[in-house]
């Protein structure tokens, strides 16, 4: 019996590497539809780590990440953002055990990743003697370039080509200064999906799962709202560095708005049984409709003044 379990805990460590390896593989190919696949890594490793537990579940981020580091042939930025996936998967898993409120697994999670994201880029950047903002340049421009080239390849209009090769340096400025808040929305975004997407998963094979309660329901703290208008303030600041700190702390904010503004359309999809195929179908609409996430953004924004969903009445009655 002993020999059977081991067995069985060898082929799910074996066929959790071997499921990252995939998602990395199509990453690398795949660049558009492997880029949404990337940020699934972090689900298979939180549900390894639930159900092998903490040390044999940390035997298949580490490995993964040994074997990519192989196959590639060293360390890259790259690299260093798939092991940041990983890494979040598994806090994740960790914290989920404690059973805390799904808003601190998020910030926990989150902070972690983010601040040993800081220290590998500092790390790496004085390993090659550059400096961070000329490291992460010269990666954001080489980025582009390829983007360029996908666009040449893809058949786009030579006029939209040379319009944005022109902007190449407009473009490279903005996004340079305002990548922080795009990694930390991202993080808080690429954390929020994998516990969603987790429920299911864990609940199917009868592992621990924390009861967070009605999502469709929750709703940032009243006080954020001053943050979010204050942000906008420092943006009529005339020095560029003031407005770009107040860019990044709209960014930021807005991702969060978003989360509300998602439960407002869940709630909704709830009171009128929608069937799940349907809601799939606009959520995912949402997400491809840049205009569509900015009203889901205003309905998160506003919610505070209209309450939408009477939440206050309901807790009432």
């Amino acid at each position: 019996m002993p020999q059977t379990i081991q067995g069985s805990i060898s082929a799910d460590i074996v066929s959790g590497i071997i499921i990252i390896g995939f998602i990395f593989a199509i990453s690398v190919y795949l660049p558009i539809v492997g880029f949404f696949c990337s940020l699934l890594i972090p689900l298979p490793v939180l549900f390894y780590r639930s159900k092998l537990g903490r040390k044999k579940g940390a035997v298949v981020p580490v490995v993964s990440v040994i074997l990519i580091v192989v196959i590639t042939g060293g360390i890259s930025i790259d690299i260093l953002f798939f092991t940041e996936l990983l890494l979040l998967g598994y806090i994740l898993g960790e914290l989920i055990e404690i059973n805390l409120p799904i808003e601190k697994i998020i910030l926990y999670a989150c902070s972690s990743v983010l601040f040993a994201g800081i220290a590998c880029l500092i790390f790496y950047s004085n390993i090659f003697n550059i400096g961070i903002i000329g490291f992460v340049s010269e990666h954001v421009a080489k980025h582009l370039k390829l983007t360029m080239e996908m666009y040449e390849n893809i058949g786009m209009p030579e006029e939209s080509i040379y319009m944005f090769s022109k902007s190449l340096e407009n473009i490279q400025y903005i996004l340079v200064r305002i990548l922080p808040a795009l990694i930390v929305a991202s993080t808080l975004l690429v954390a929020w999906a994998s516990l969603l997407l987790a429920k299911p998963i864990l609940k199917a094979r009868s592992l621990f799962y924390p009861d967070f309660g009605v999502l469709n329901r929750w709703k940032a703290p009243d006080y954020f709202v001053w943050m979010i208008i204050g942000c906008g303030l420092i943006l009529l600041f005339p020095d560029r560095g003031v407005k770009i700190l107040g860019l990044n702390g709209l960014i930021v904010m807005m991702t969060i708005y978003f989360f509300q503004g998602i439960a407002i359309i869940s709630f909704y999809f709830e009171k009128k049984r929608l069937p799940r195929f349907l809601r799939i179908a606009l959520y995912a609409f949402v997400a491809m409709q840049q205009v569509i996430l900015l009203i889901v953004i205003g309905l998160g924004f506003f919610d505070m003044w209209l309450n939408f969903r009477k939440l206050e009445m309901k807790n009432n009655s």
